[in-house]
């Protein structure tokens, strides 16, 4: 039986008579009722309506449409989709024209005729749904790749760099942090390539130990040394015709880098014990956290296998430098272990959403699973708190939601760094930012900047 989802529509509107009359009215959709500015906002933040009907005469003075605009001017600033149908009384025109003015998408004069006012919403959800198909048809073509959760344009551009080298044979190495999602990444690699429907086959060479890893990646014969009582491929040999992961390969004993290194310019392989050399088909992808070329200054890495394994060298972003990248992947996570573990959590409140984009992440994406499984687990609440994810901190310095402070601080940063990179010449740092010198002038005096020198 297939279940039909209501949709939701946000119903700002003070007089307690009214309220009961539009729930009645509008028992098609998922109403929520809201009769004041804070719990309009609070709502619009926890259900995220796509369209919302707002009385402009709310308190604390219903006669003045001022409270009514602020609260139509807040909600765009939070959710410019989102389609608000103004509700005035016979003789406030004016404001609900001015309301249109600041984006509403329309209004609606009292006495309220529900049949009416049904048509207007009706319409704004369905104007909403073309947009939101036409925005998926844009991006159809721009998502980053499957299984790769991203917003950032570093990851977007890292996504259209592993789309170009994955067709290709080259051998390629990923470098990044812990937990960054490096094997992630090599198997998009392999199921982009015309590899994909060949074995992926991984190697971690810090996971196994010194003296079985060579017989791991290169097999033995049958009586190799004790204990060898059959004959065994190595992992590598089981790669044939995909593709052979070789994780932290900075870990590689430097015995067998040399071993390592002649397979990579033979592509044969030889068995511990045996005298016959196997011809192996194999695109070779590798990963490390380290820093290989001090590993080489060290004497603890071969610099002729660095040049062998690096010929596309591909570097991850750190998840603190993947700006907005954080919540997008917790927001995933979430849907995921909401799924696999029969919860019902609706979201991330605030001070949560505040405190994992806070939050430098040096764990990377392997932290924020782990807090954001724990979080699904222990939580008996609808939304999730910073203290569910064990992220109570001061968030004093969290982006905020509000577009206009989020433009004034970016504005007011960009100034400050073109008037250091300048010396504080006004002339040079009004070129860096692209605007004459009395409108850096009027942007000193808007922001408060002092220039000393």
């Amino acid at each position: 039986m297939m279940v039909v989802t209501k949709r939701t529509l946000l119903i700002v509107e003070d007089d307690p008579g009214l309220q009961k009359q539009l729930k009645w009215s509008f028992d098609g959709y998922q109403t929520v009722i809201a009769g004041n500015r804070d719990d309009a906002i609070t709502a619009l933040r926890r259900h995220m309506p796509s369209v919302v009907t707002l009385d402009l005469g709310l308190p604390p003075d219903p006669t003045n449409a001022s409270e009514g605009l602020e609260t139509l001017k807040e909600i765009l600033q939070l959710a410019p989709s989102t389609k608000v149908i103004v509700v005035t009384g016979n003789d406030d025109r004016n404001n609900a024209v001015k309301a249109v003015a600041m984006g509403a998408y329309d209004f609606y004069q009292k006495p309220i005729d529900s049949d009416e006012l049904t048509l207007i919403i009706e319409r704004a959800f369905q104007l909403d749904d073309l947009q939101k198909a036409y925005s998926s048809l844009q991006q159809a073509n721009t998502e980053p790749l499957s299984g790769i959760i991203a917003s950032s344009k570093k990851m977007q551009g890292l996504s259209r760099t592993i789309e170009k080298v994955a067709p290709t044979n080259a051998t390629t190495l990923l470098l990044g942090e812990s937990g960054t999602g490096k094997e992630v990444l090599a198997k998009a690699l392999h199921e982009l390539s015309d590899r994909a429907s060949k074995p992926f086959v991984a190697v971690n060479c810090a996971a196994i130990p010194e003296n079985l890893l060579e017989s791991e990646l290169f097999g033995y014969e049958k009586g190799a040394f004790t204990g060898a009582t059959q004959q065994t491929k190595g992992k590598i040999e089981y790669a044939d015709k995909g593709t052979f992961f070789l994780d932290e390969i900075g870990d590689l004993p430097f015995a067998l880098q040399s071993k390592l290194l002649r397979f990579l310019q033979e592509r044969v392989v030889e068995r511990l014990g045996g005298r016959r050399e196997i011809p192996i088909d194999v695109r070779i992808v590798c990963a490390t956290h380290q820093n290989l070329q001090t590993l080489i200054d060290e004497g603890k890495f071969r610099s002729d296998l660095y040049y062998r394994i690096s010929e596309i060298t591909i570097n991850i972003p750190p998840l603190r430098e993947r700006d907005g990248d954080a919540i997008v992947i917790a927001t995933a996570l979430l849907k995921r272990f909401c799924k696999s573990h029969n919860k019902q959590i609706k979201g991330f409140s605030d001070e949560a959403i505040a405190a994992i984009e806070n939050y430098a992440w040096p764990g990377n994406i392997r932290e924020l699973e782990n807090k954001i499984k724990r979080a699904v687990i222990m939580t008996d609440e609808a939304f999730i708190s910073d203290y569910d994810i064990e992220l109570r901190q001061n968030t004093e310095d969290a982006m905020p939601f509000n577009l206009k402070t989020v433009r004034e601080t970016a504005e007011t940063a960009a100034i400050k760094r073109a008037l250091t990179v300048s010396h504080n010449n006004i002339s040079n740092a009004a070129k860096l930012l692209g605007v004459t010198r009395p409108t850096l002038y009027s942007l000193f005096e808007k922001y408060g900047i002092q220039v000393n020198g």
